[in-house]
Formats: structure tokens, C-alpha cells, sequence
């Protein structure tokens, strides 16, 4: 399941589920014995995977799909509700606490993660500080070095978060990850918020980053041309669930899930004939609720393909070809 190289993380049938608070209105109907209770979400639905050291994982789907919720599970901020994250064969968390650096995040808005009272300097210091990485009176070299390392003047260190612009603001976090010294980043959607221009430079600092430090990574966005970019292999996510796994330029060349293939015909091409136009075929039909998701397959209510055994029981991931897994009775085969 892995890349080439041992693997650093080990995903193992892992799910989350988060129950609503009922509002008052359904306590009321409870408690007169009317049968209001709170159904639970099921965000993350029983994923399986693994991550090879050294490796780029984009994790792709629509909104709402989980793959947020996956991150933050493998980042250690939120526990699972079953299954466990191993890192080098080591659990992530235990009861309900992360218990290891080696796992940071960059998430999508930087000004949302920074400590708008504190220096920037401050706030990536902070980190290495209380877990022994720099002592306090070494601490402003430490922070040059990682600011230099991710292309700001370490002069802006005694700055706040709101003297910034979004594109070194988003810098200043991935400094701040980066000086915990990890093995495996977890970036979440950490170019969506940034104009086209600047994406392009963090998505490049990423590169040079991983080329540099050999770190892991996860890459988690809608945006599939930054994820065909960047990573070595692709996951797809639908309902809480992978349901395609494989290398990049496989999967986007010859995608076996339908929903895959909706996926990628869903993004806007320009199509150079008279008058320019642009291309794109919108996934038919409505995402179904996670709080009462289709029998079987998940995706079976919108899928052109599915068949009465589609919606009689989950369809397992199975490999089709070296490195390429799929949850599909009826997957389009790749060729050879």
C-alpha cells in the first residue's frame, strides 16, 4: 500500500465520528418520550493506508468528504473513534493525547494559526522552547536560522502576524512547523487562501523543503493540478472513505473509481477552438448526508455504473495493479 522506501505512518481502519448536540427543542421531545436521539456523523469511515518515508501523499475529494478530519487524525489533534495512527510503529496518541513533535500542520489560514499578541518570533520559538529543541537564550538565532529557511528576513521576528501579507504569514507557520523538526508535515489546504502568484512560490518552497530536509508529507486540497504538481501518490476520498489509491501520473492518466473519473472531468479546461471555451462535466447528483449515507458503496446513488451488488455491502479495497488500489466492484481497468 505503501510507496517505495519503508513506511513512516501507518494508518489502520480508523474512524471519527462526531455526535450533534441536540438543541433544546429535541431534549424537550426526548424527554416526553418522543424518540429524538442524535444520530452520529461518521466523517472518517474505516481508512486504511500507509505513507513511505521520504513520500508526498496528495489526499483529494469534495467538500465535506473527510479528508480534513483524516488530516487532523493523523496530526494528532483529534483522536479517533477506532482504529490507531502509528508513526514508526508507535501510536500517535494515547488516551486522547498526541504524544509525539514528529507530526506538525500547516492548515490553510495562517492568520487563524498565529497568535495575533505575540511576536511572530515569539510564536515559532515557543514550540522548540517547552520541548528542550533551543534554549530560550539561543532561541532568536534558532528562529533566523528557520526564517532564512523559508525566505523572510529574520529581522521580522520582533513583527505581529498582522504586519504581514497572507503569502508571509503562511511562511511564518510552515517556520513555526519546520522548527518542531518533524519527519512527517501535514499540510492542509495551506495554498487555498493565497493569490495565484503567491501559490506558486509556496507550493515551490514545499518542493525545496522536501528536497532538502527529506521530510514526509501529506497534502490535503480540491485543487488536483497543485496535488498532480506535488505529489508522489494521490488518495481519493469520498464520504469518509479512500476509495482510490495510486500513484499520481496513473491515477490521473487512467482513473478506475467513477467517482475518480468524475472528479477529474469535473475541473475547467480552456478549450482552444473558435471563440475559446471552457470544459468541464459537473459530477451529476447531491453528495448524501453523513448522517444517513447510502447502504454499500457511497458513491453507488450517483455513480453510472452501479448494479443492485453495489448496494449490498461495501466493496473492499483490492489491488489492481502494482501500488494501484480501488473500491469499486465494477473499476475501469488500467491498460497492460
Amino acid at each position: 500500500m505503501s510507496g517505495t522506501g519503508d513506511s513512516i505512518l501507518r494508518v489502520a481502519e480508523v474512524e471519527r465520528r462526531f455526535v450533534p448536540e441536540l438543541g433544546l427543542g429535541d431534549r424537550i421531545a426526548g424527554w416526553l418520550g418522543m424518540g429524538v436521539d442524535a444520530r452520529p456523523v461518521r466523517a472518517v469511515d474505516g481508512v486504511t493506508l500507509e505513507i513511505a518515508r521520504g513520500e508526498t501523499l496528495g489526499l483529494v475529494g469534495e467538500s465535506g468528504c473527510g479528508k480534513s478530519t483524516l488530516g487532523r487524525l493523523i496530526a494528532g489533534i483529534l483522536p479517533p473513534s477506532a482504529g490507531e495512527v502509528l508513526l514508526d510503529g508507535q501510536p500517535v496518541m494515547r488516551d486522547g493525547r498526541k504524544v509525539t513533535t514528529r507530526i506538525q500542520t500547516v492548515f490553510q489560514d495562517p492568520f487563524a494559526s498565529l497568535d495575533p499578541r505575540m511576536k511572530v518570533g515569539e510564536t515559532v520559538a515557543e514550540g522548540p522552547i517547552a520541548h528542550g529543541l533551543t534554549s530560550r537564550a539561543d532561541a532568536p538565532a534558532y528562529v533566523a536560522q528557520w526564517f532564512a529557511r523559508v525566505g523572510l528576513d529574520p529581522e521580522w521576528a520582533g513583527r505581529y502576524p498582522h504586519q504581514f501579507s497572507g503569502g508571509q504569514r503562511q511562511r511564518i507557520a510552515i517556520a513555526r512547523a519546520l522548527a518542531m523538526q518533524p519527519d512527517l508535515l501535514v499540510c492542509d489546504e495551506p495554498v487555498a487562501s493565497l493569490d495565484v502568484s503567491i501559490q506558486a512560490q509556496i507550493i515551490n518552497l514545499f518542493l525545496e523543503l522536501r528536497r532538502d530536509l527529506g521530510l514526509t508529507m501529506i497534502f490535503i486540497s480540491h485543487d488536483l493540478s497543485v496535488v498532480r504538481h506535488l505529489a508522489d501518490r494521490v488518495a481519493v476520498m469520498y464520504l469518509g472513505r479512500i476509495v482510490e489509491l495510486g500513484p499520481t501520473a496513473d491515477l490521473f492518466a487512467h482513473p478506475a473509481h467513477p467517482y475518480t473519473a468524475a472528479l477529474l472531468a469535473s475541473v475547467p479546461k480552456l478549450v482552444l477552438q473558435e471563440g475559446s471555451l471552457v470544459e468541464f462535466s459537473a459530477i451529476e447528483g447531491e453528495v448524501p448526508s453523513p448522517l444517513d449515507p447510502p447502504p454499500g458503496c457511497h458513491f453507488a446513488p450517483r455513480c453510472p455504473r452501479a448494479a443492485a451488488a453495489c448496494r449490498a455491502g461495501r466493496p473492499p479495497m483490492r489491488d489492481l495493479a502494482p501500488g494501484r488500489r480501488v473500491a469499486c466492484l465494477f473499476p475501469d481497468l488500467p491498460p497492460g
